[in-house]
């Protein structure tokens, strides 16, 4: 087992099967070093966390959100570095979007749950640049949308 998969085990975290395209687009790509992945919603086995921050939702939802965000842009990577995830150098960028009401604004707060994961996996090497935005609306009514640049050595 690898280092990074023994963090995982340790943090009680299973990765699920990387979630499958929903349109005309692949989940990642690897160019050089960086894998760039495409945007992983908030979706899990039992369907996801779906609706708007600031009507349903709550931060504490939305930040639950965020992490099964997290969950699934690490099953990309792993998928993308062949099941090794040790490969995995640094998380460059994250870029979180989250379905909101007009009048919600704690959005950092909401995309912390998928940041807060990296840190805790990779360490240091997790720490990121970021954006975090609310949209009128995502894909599927998802809550949370997050893709992701990861440096491999």
């Amino acid at each position: 087992m690898g280092r990074v998969d023994a963090r995982l085990q340790e943090l009680g975290i299973t990765l699920p099967t990387p979630p499958a395209p929903v349109a005309s687009y692949v989940p990642y790509v690897v160019s050089g070093n960086l894998v760039y992945v495409s945007g992983q919603v908030s979706v899990d086995a039992s369907g996801g966390i779906k609706g708007k921050l600031g009507d349903a939702i709550e931060v504490e939802e939305g930040q639950a959100a965020a992490r099964l965000c997290a969950l699934n842009l690490l099953a990309q990577v792993k998928a993308a570095c062949g099941g090794d995830l040790d490969r995995v150098k640094r998380v460059v960028k994250l870029s979180g979007f989250v379905n909101v009401t007009a009048d919600f604004s704690p959005i950092p707060q909401v995309v912390n749950g998928c940041s807060d994961v990296m840190v805790a996996v990779f360490g240091d090497a997790g720490r990121h640049s970021r954006s975090a935005v609310g949209v009128a609306n995502l894909p599927l009514d998802f809550a949370v949308e997050v893709d992701g640049i990861f440096e491999l050595e």
